[in-house]
């Protein structure tokens, strides 16, 4: 295997995409052979044009019958939305899929006729699929496991996930689409049930490795309010309106709490609320027999975020390639598959 050449397609060029392509381009073992692009006016562009590097010779495509046509191993899927259509072709052509859409962290919650299509389209093709990315992925899962292998009786795993959005110059995603600087008001319960479908999974598909069966998936959401005005890279955050928010996803078994994971994202860390808020990264907490706790921060300046968390997603699904073409056909697991080992050379 120390020569093989993966050929890959990549599946749509958002923020996330971009950085794929890119990382495929520049990667030693794998050959971009596909470009699929959503919008009318990326296509019959280079790839390289498309993510900042010199030519490649490979023309972007809005058509899902050019990609079927290709000969490639694999193809990193990044769209926004899940064409189910569109992936039962990709796999019955024979093409593995990676994809960072989180439908398929655990097989057993997904809904049985979608489910039961995928795994004849893999079938046919002979080919896999595989969900992953950061969050969820590397820390509901990958890091998750080997925490967790230390111990014996479980407790509670406490992921926290900090975000702080300050430093973004993005004012219709922090004001209108995520509602920093509104008026304090009830949460909407709609943003949580959003999570907890994919941490709900990822989480539960960790529990059903370790024989803890998981009874409810709980989701809810808070709002604090920030205590000062705030003068942030988007905008004015006035005194008393929303500084940070946090959703809780949680999976029981028995009634009692097992996995939990808790995105708090923010603004400001003088809020009204005591959230013990810390810079951007994640902390897990074990909580048996062998408890421990990790904290994981970036060491990036604020003003190299934009460039540098893009990676932190889109890295992964790359690294997985060579496990998810090698490995059995079907819905395929971060317990399925061996340890992601990223190929420098």
């Amino acid at each position: 295997m120390q020569d093989r050449i993966w050929r890959v397609v990549q599946w749509a060029t958002g923020n996330i995409g971009s950085r794929a392509l890119r990382t495929v381009i520049e990667h030693p073992r794998m050959e971009l052979v596909g470009l699929w692009v959503s919008s009318p006016g990326k296509v019959g562009k280079d790839a390289g044009e498309l993510c900042g590097l010199p030519a490649t010779g490979v023309k972007a495509t809005g058509s899902l019958e050019d990609i079927v046509r290709l000969d490639a191993d694999c193809v990193l899927y990044m769209r926004q939305g899940t064409d189910w259509d569109e992936l039962c072709a990709l796999l019955e052509s024979g093409k593995n899929v990676v994809t960072t859409r989180g439908d398929f962290h655990n097989p057993r919650l997904m809904d049985k006729d979608l489910r039961a299509r995928i795994e004849a389209a893999c079938a046919r093709g002979g080919t896999s699929i595989h969900s992953t990315g950061s969050s969820p992925g590397f820390v509901t899962e990958a890091l998750a496991i080997p925490l967790l292998s230390l111990e014996r009786r479980h407790g509670v795993l406490t992921i926290d996930e900090y975000a702080d959005v300050s430093s973004r110059d993005s004012p219709e995603m922090l004001f209108q689409v995520m509602g920093f600087g509104a008026e304090m008001a009830p949460f909407d319960q709609r943003r949580a049930e959003h999570l907890k479908g994919e941490f709900g999974a990822s989480l539960s598909q960790v529990a059903d490795a370790m024989g803890l069966e998981i009874d409810a998936i709980e989701a809810f959401g808070e709002l604090s309010a920030t205590k000062r005005d705030l003068a942030i890279a988007a905008g004015t955050v006035p005194a008393g309106t929303v500084g940070a928010m946090r959703t809780t996803i949680t999976c029981l078994s028995g009634g009692e709490p097992v996995m939990r994971f808790r995105a708090n994202w923010y603004v400001t860390t003088e809020i009204e609320q005591d959230w013990d808020l810390r810079e951007s990264g994640w902390r897990v907490t074990t909580g048996g027999d062998a408890p421990v706790r990790m904290e994981i921060t970036f060491p990036v300046a604020p003003e190299d975020y934009a460039a540098f968390t893009p990676g932190l997603t889109a890295h992964r699904p790359v690294n997985a390639i060579p496990a998810v073409c090698a490995a059995a056909p079907g819905i395929r697991t971060t317990v399925d598959l061996p340890q992601i080992v990223p190929i420098f050379a």
